[in-house]
């Protein structure tokens, strides 16, 4: 297992410099620049400006600067927001996008996994055709939908939680469920599907054979090859809930690194968009490595090699 880790982050080292060399010419290549805005400086002090941020210099002047920074770990200065760097920015608002994640992510496995095992053990049923039928239109649904009908029933109509804001934990309810929504109806489709296989297996006929309750026989024994499925589909599921949140943070009024990310975009804040753009990356590559670590523990037969 540590040398398929060590392998993992070795491999990973190439894909990082080739999402930072691609992010560095295409947000180049893009219409406008970072400070088009500004029109009312004189020339004088436009030229400074880009003096103190190095844009006056050649492109692959620029880009040995900049890699030779993401050596040190330094992600530069942000062009938009001032005397704040892109490390400040990003450690300040990913807690923030990070606790979204997580209660999206509780949401979307305790729904899922409780939908998914209730279709699994009741399969062609009115039980099973409701929960798979929300499932269906819950991966219909996008989070730039759901997110509005929800604020329209549950605040504007009901007034039971807040329209939008981070203040409070009735301000997690609403964000949670619209980010983690569609994951949830994915983790129900899987783990009917992945429990329905286990259920029919030779040792859990033996297990029922022995006399042990049905409780046990599903939580001890069915889960741990029922939900190898689901701890699969995790990997991609968490850079999704994490990279889809910026949608979410927009409709919430979240202070979250989404809305930073967005609005660097439109403000063609190159470091911002570059910074951003790698730590999800490392992110992203981080999180496989935990899934599959967590797969070779539940399923004993899988070696990496």
């Amino acid at each position: 297992m540590l040398k398929f880790v060590l392998k993992r982050l070795i491999g990973a080292i190439p894909v990082l410099w080739i999402i930072a060399t691609l992010t560095f010419f295409m947000i180049r290549l893009a219409p406008g620049g970072p400070f088009d805005q500004d029109k009312n400086l004189p020339p004088d002090i436009m030229k400074n400006i880009e003096a103190k941020y190095h844009l006056d210099e050649p492109l692959p002047q620029q880009y040995t600067r900049y890699m030779k920074s993401l050596l040190r770990l330094d992600l530069g200065p942000s062009f938009k927001y001032a005397n704040r760097t892109v490390n400040d920015i990003i450690a300040a608002a990913f807690p923030v996008s990070a606790e979204l994640a997580l209660w999206a992510l509780m949401f979307a496995l305790l729904v899922g996994v409780g939908a998914g095992t209730v279709a699994s053990l009741h399969p062609g049923t009115w039980k099973d055709h409701s929960a798979m039928g929300l499932a269906m239109a819950g991966v219909c649904t996008p989070n730039f939908v759901l997110g509005p009908v929800l604020v329209l029933v549950f605040s504007l109509w009901l007034g039971w939680l807040p329209v939008a804001g981070w203040y409070g934990a009735a301000d997690r309810i609403l964000p949670a469920i619209t980010l983690g929504a569609i994951y949830a109806a994915y983790v129900a489709r899987l783990t009917r599907g992945g429990m329905l296989e286990i259920l029919r297996q030779d040792f859990i006929r033996t297990a029922r054979a022995k006399g042990l309750p049905e409780s046990q026989v599903i939580i001890r024994h069915a889960f741990r090859g029922g939900l190898l499925p689901t701890v699969t589909f995790l990997g991609p599921a968490i850079a999704g809930i994490v990279t889809g949140s910026l949608v979410v943070e927009l409709i919430f009024d979240i202070p979250g690194l989404g809305r930073f990310f967005v609005q660097s975009a439109l403000n063609r804040d190159y470091t911002m968009v570059m910074g951003t753009a790698l730590f999800y990356a490392v992110l992203i590559i981080f999180m496989n490595i935990l899934v599959d670590i967590a797969y070779a523990c539940l399923d004993p037969r899988v070696r990496y090699d």
